[in-house]
């Protein structure tokens, strides 16, 4: 993670965060503890807990706890356990907070709201949580300003489209073992992650449904070459289905009812809402296991449907997320951004602000160098033409 590496090197110099407690609520995985150690080479009082009952590896959270940050979080916790996690990580008292999801900040407006009283601002990795920021902040309800990361340039084109693009399939292949050149993929939601998954799966051969909600998304994925029909169409249609869409019940019973023998379910999205749990148990006759991460449900007419990951993140509860070359962006602009908002953020109004310009484009200009990739610079004379009004022709 060059970028990150940089930006480590530069924080053990001027230990921007001496003393600062820093909460962070991020999927427990190598390239998260590596932020979690920038942060501290910085100076930083880190405790960090993951955002996905799922995607927390254990031994990484271990070794992270031997670095002498405080971790709270383990595999497979249960709902009761995961919320405590959450907790614990801000009993530490934060004055940034690093969120994905936007379940630390929740917390902190809700039964944590005593813990709140120091904190300064902080930063929130996803669509999801922005959109959850972005109600509160409407809503008057929110109490410290948040930079919305996942809104950077260097955040959604790359990490959003391509990291889950590749994570999401490296994900889905390695669970079960099966080939999509050939198979029809649904793709529920066109935003970037769903462009990235829908190219990853045209790549690999597939045939490509798109669904979705926004007519504008809508005519783009048409003229990306992919069909578009409403779920009600592609649910006799689909061998493998994708949610990214941050909505509930984006596939229902009416949907399972149609389904084909032996299709597979995976999400993409934060929450584990987007496929209808609940329903699905409640049509099927029974259902097992059949594999890690694949949960076999036998529909009253012998029909077999296949539910990965529990219905969670696909690509970090049955994969490892990101490649780091993606998450060494996306968490170069959370530790700069982290770092703007203790400068910043007592200026600030509680609101939700997008990531300041220069630092995109430091993020991108470092990620630049470290692939040893140079561009070209404006003459005087060409930032005159263009900038200026002078000229015509």
């Amino acid at each position: 993670m060059p970028v990150l590496n940089e930006i480590r090197a530069d924080f053990e110099k001027t230990r921007p965060f001496e003393g600062v407690r820093v909460a962070v609520s991020i999927h427990l995985e190598a390239k998260t503890a590596y932020l979690a150690k920038v942060l501290k080479a910085g100076g930083a009082d880190v405790s960090i807990s993951g955002s996905n009952p799922l995607s927390t590896q254990d031994d990484v959270a271990a070794a992270l706890a031997d670095e002498g940050i405080k971790v709270y979080s383990w595999y497979n916790a249960t709902s009761d356990e995961y919320k405590s996690h959450l907790i614990k990580v801000l009993e530490n008292k934060p004055q940034i907070v690093i969120d994905d999801g936007g379940d630390l900040v929740s917390l902190l407006h809700n039964e944590c709201s005593s813990l709140a009283e120091e904190v300064i601002g902080g930063c929130e990795e996803t669509t999801t949580g922005v959109l959850r920021l972005e109600a509160m902040e409407k809503a008057g309800f929110l109490r410290f300003p948040m930079m919305a990361v996942n809104d950077a340039l260097c955040k959604y084109l790359f990490d959003n489209r391509y990291g889950t693009g590749e994570s999401v399939w490296t994900g889905i292949m390695r669970t079960t073992n099966l080939i999509v050149a050939g198979k029809t993929v649904v793709v529920a939601g066109y935003g970037w992650c769903g462009k990235g998954i829908a190219m990853k799966a045209k790549g690999l051969g597939a045939r490509v449904i798109i669904t979705e909600i926004d007519p504008i998304k809508a005519i783009e994925a048409h003229m990306d070459g992919f069909r578009v029909m409403t779920m009600d169409d592609a649910a006799s249609m689909g061998d493998v289905f994708i949610t990214v869409t941050g909505c509930k019940d984006v596939i229902r019973g009416r949907h399972y009812e149609k389904m084909k023998n032996g299709v597979l379910l995976a999400n993409a999205g934060h929450f584990d809402v987007e496929v209808n749990k609940p329903e699905l148990a409640g049509l099927a006759s029974g259902s097992r296991v059949v594999r890690h991460n694949i949960q076999e449900y036998t529909m009253a007419d012998g029909r077999k449907i296949y539910l990965l990951a529990e219905g969670r993140l696909v690509n970090l509860a049955a994969g490892d997320g990101h490649p780091a070359e993606i998450m060494d962006m996306s968490f170069a602009l959370q530790a700069l951004s982290a770092k703007y908002m203790l400068e910043n953020g007592r200026k600030l109004d509680k609101k939700v602000y997008k990531v300041a310009d220069e630092i995109d484009q430091k993020v991108a200009e470092l990620k630049l160098k470290s692939m040893g990739t140079g561009i070209d610079r404006l003459t005087p004379e060409q930032e005159k033409y263009l900038y200026g009004w002078e000229h015509g022709e």
